[in-house]
């Protein structure tokens, strides 16, 4: 979403890599997924409301696991500052303001002002207004200060990116030295017997559900393009090493449906 939702792998050399690993079942070339930010926004402004019910409906609940896995991988002792990109409906920052230990405090910055708005009411309703802010913004141009987060995090919004470089880049210039990153993003698995299953459920019913509940067509068709379209682990995790980070990994996560990256700023 916003921030998450605004960046496409568009004239990079990340983007021709990732155009290139990524080909349907029978060998035709998955089709090109507009990322243009006025038309990502829209398009999660437009499903605001419903966006966290179809979360855990499609996912099976499965969703607030992968998020809690994401915020221990960064290992935090009470004191840290964090940045969630991305931060659409601000589950990753709840999750990391609730943790135990908990982050200190949290910046959220998202491409799309009604999603904000459902996570402004989402942390009232958890008096974590005082703890977390909400910034709308671009993932690539930050408000934030060189050197000022301890850790940034971006769920299910990095394949969203315009520009992937440019995200790695800002994310690098904000960490502390030391800082850590964790990246939750969707994946097409590998494993004989899964990704048949899966792929059906992710092009075919997903889109449906999706369709029926937001009353919006384009969105739920976007989600398995634009899953189908972005860099396999491999090329992901080469990206990061490139843009300056350390100890980056890529663990799977659900029979490698998501992956979740991590790394450290070297």
């Amino acid at each position: 979403m916003a921030v998450r939702r605004s960046f496409s792998e568009g004239g990079s050399a990340f983007g021709a890599k990732a155009a290139a690993a990524n080909v349907v079942d029978d060998g035709q070339q998955l089709p090109e997924v507009s990322k243009s930010p006025d038309r990502i926004a829209g398009m999660f402004d437009a499903i605001a409301g419903k966006y966290d019910f179809l979360n855990r409906l499609l996912s099976a609940g499965i969703d607030g696991r992968w998020r809690r896995r994401a915020i221990r991988s960064l290992q935090l002792t009470g004191r840290e500052r964090i940045l969630d990109l991305c931060t659409g409906t601000a589950d990753l920052a709840i999750a990391a303001r609730t943790a135990r230990p908990a982050a200190a405090s949290v910046v959220g910055v998202d491409f799309s002002g009604a999603m904000l708005g459902v996570a402004r009411v989402k942390l009232r309703h958890r008096h974590l207004e005082d703890s977390v802010a909400l910034v709308r913004g671009d993932a690539t141009r930050t408000p934030l200060a060189d050197r000022s987060v301890d850790a940034v995090t971006i769920a299910f919004g990095i394949r969203n990116v315009e520009n992937v470089e440019a995200a790695c880049a800002e994310i690098r210039r904000v960490l502390t030295p030391g800082g850590r990153l964790a990246i939750l993003e969707f994946a097409i698995p590998t494993m004989r017997g899964v990704r048949p299953a899966y792929l059906w459920y992710f092009n075919r019913v997903l889109p449906r559900i999706g369709r029926l509940v937001s009353r919006h067509g384009a969105a739920y068709g976007y989600l398995p393009a634009s899953v189908g379209t972005f860099a396999p682990p491999e090329v992901f995790v080469k990206l990061l090493r490139q843009a300056g980070f350390a100890d980056v990994a890529a663990n799977p996560l659900t029979l490698g449906i998501v992956f979740l990256y991590t790394a450290r700023k070297g």
